[in-house]
């Protein structure tokens, strides 16, 4: 926007404007909140309003949070489903106040009645753009748009929409964004005065969402701290109302913590050192679980195993960076036998080895979806692979693949469809140990060294890594309070015993 974008907003404002975007829209962060609800049916009236209430709470908490931690949030234009009872309705109010205006337009004399109204709405719009050091361009709207003077020139005949439509136009092309310039242009196309006063609401609807997405972006960095603080608010309210609401947070870290007691107690017994026991747990430090708790996001069985409470606005993140880690694992282990089945050097040519990656990669897109055949897949991809590998040896001048040698490559790439696969494990345990060392390390500067065999896939890992780090240390710093009393509880040398609430 040309003229309203000169003014930042104050980060005295962020507060307002976080409860005011968090009205706004995301239907997909509302429709999971109403997913995880229960059914308000057959509840007592005091029990429904009471849910009510707090499904708002949360739908809010969880607008919130998409704000701040999705850099790419934008408040999206209300569109209703189509033939639903809604749009209907809207469309024949709307086509009767349409017919109306233009009856009104076509007496003689005209009827300005519905007309003036419409400016009004406009006039009002208008001034909801500026900024408060916009004191000329609110005079300006204010002495041109003024009501009063409209009607007497109305009653008197002398009034020209024509005029007031261009300067509404004029105004709408100062204060719009460059994206609406186009949509400014064909205004001045419009010659009919109600298909005129359609298009301009129409276009104005669309300047009120860009602004509250201009607003939302210029006011993002200094959410932070209000949008930590209002997180925890909320869920607090909500927690107070349901006092079980972190039975699974306390089950997640209970089973981070047996994990870490477990895997001491095998590195024990494997030297020599006998079982570990309660002061094993007693000895975890809380971070080092709160670690290996985030972790096992990454593992999470989403179609079986309910997603714990603190963390269930970002499952979908969550989820997403775990699909693309499962399709690391295969990528680099396809491309890890590939190597280790060609001529020495073939690996360091930077153009194969891209282009072999980008091949794979292909093939393995929708690994994620439900009808995808990993077994397929991989058929498919070996016979791509040996194709490259064999053009890029007779290139190079390289001894040719054997057929044995084709055949045995082939075998190798289709076994890693199994999470089984030796190559395919030790590949996930290592993208696995790099992702606990970059969440131990913090954001750092210089994230820590890529495990050997991961290089053709490193610049990938490295993204889902920066992702995931961010996403854990924004959760941290919103609900340590509650980690750090359940655990308080669990790492007692005698044990987690009772409830976890806090």
């Amino acid at each position: 926007m040309s003229e309203n974008h000169d003014d930042k907003p104050h980060p005295s404002d962020s507060e307002q404007v976080l409860e005011d975007g968090v009205e706004g829209t995301d239907e997909s962060v509302r429709k999971r909140i109403r997913q995880s609800t229960p059914s308000p049916q057959r509840l007592p009236r005091p029990q429904l309003d009471e849910l009510m209430e707090t499904v708002k709470g949360v739908t809010n908490m969880a607008l919130a949070h998409e704000i701040v931690v999705n850099g790419d949030f934008q408040i999206k234009p209300t569109a209703l489903p189509e033939d639903s009872l809604e749009k209907r309705v809207r469309e024949i109010v709307h086509k009767a106040f349409w017919d109306c205006l233009s009856v009104q337009l076509s007496e003689d004399p005209p009827t300005y009645d519905h007309a003036i109204k419409l400016v009004g709405e406009i006039k009002e719009t208008l001034l909801s753009f500026l900024l408060p050091g916009h004191s000329r361009l609110r005079n300006q709207i204010s002495e041109v748009l003024d009501l009063d003077l409209i009607k007497q020139e109305a009653e008197n005949g002398a009034l020209d929409i024509s005029r007031l439509a261009e300067f509404i136009i004029g105004m709408m092309g100062t204060l719009c964004a460059p994206a609406r310039d186009e949509e400014i242009k064909k205004l001045k196309d419009i010659k009919e005065i109600v298909p005129l006063f359609r298009a301009l609401f129409s276009v104005l609807d669309l300047m009120k969402v860009d602004m509250a997405n201009f607003a939302v972006s210029s006011i993002r960095p200094h959410l932070m701290h209000q949008s930590v603080e209002y997180e925890r608010k909320k869920f607090q309210e909500f927690f107070e109302k349901q006092p079980n609401a972190l039975d699974l947070v306390a089950q997640w870290l209970h089973e981070a913590s047996e994990d870490l007691v477990n895997q001491r107690s095998r590195n024990s017994l494997m030297a020599g050192e006998g079982a570990a026991g309660s002061e094993e747990t007693a000895m975890l430090c809380p971070l080092t679980v709160q670690n290996h708790a985030y972790m096992k996001l990454l593992k999470w069985d989403h179609a079986h195993r309910p997603f714990p409470e603190t963390v269930l606005m970002d499952q979908p993140r969550f989820q997403e960076m775990q699909q693309e880690l499962e399709r690391l694992c295969v990528v680099g282990a396809t491309l890890l036998v590939t190597y280790s089945a060609s001529a020495p050097g073939v690996s360091s040519l930077a153009g194969f080895a891209e282009k072999l990656k980008m091949v794979v990669q292909v093939l393995l897109t929708d690994m994620h979806l439900p009808s995808f055949n990993l077994n397929e897949a991989l058929a498919t991809v070996g016979e791509k692979v040996c194709v490259e590998v064999a053009g890029c040896l007779a290139q190079c001048g390289f001894t040719p693949f054997s057929a044995d040698k084709e055949i045995a490559l082939k075998g190798q790439i289709q076994a890693i469809a199994s999470p089984e696969d030796p190559i395919r494990r030790l590949v996930d345990a290592r993208i696995q140990a790099f992702l606990e060392a970059h969440l131990a390390s913090g954001l750092q500067k210089s994230l820590p060294a890529v495990p050997g065999g991961l290089g053709p896939v490193q610049k990938e890992l490295e993204e889902v890594a920066v992702k995931f780090v961010r996403l854990v240390n924004y959760n941290r710093m919103v609900f340590s309070p509650y980690y750090d009393a359940i655990l308080s509880k669990l790492l007692r040398p005698e044990g987690p015993r009772g409830s976890f609430s806090s």
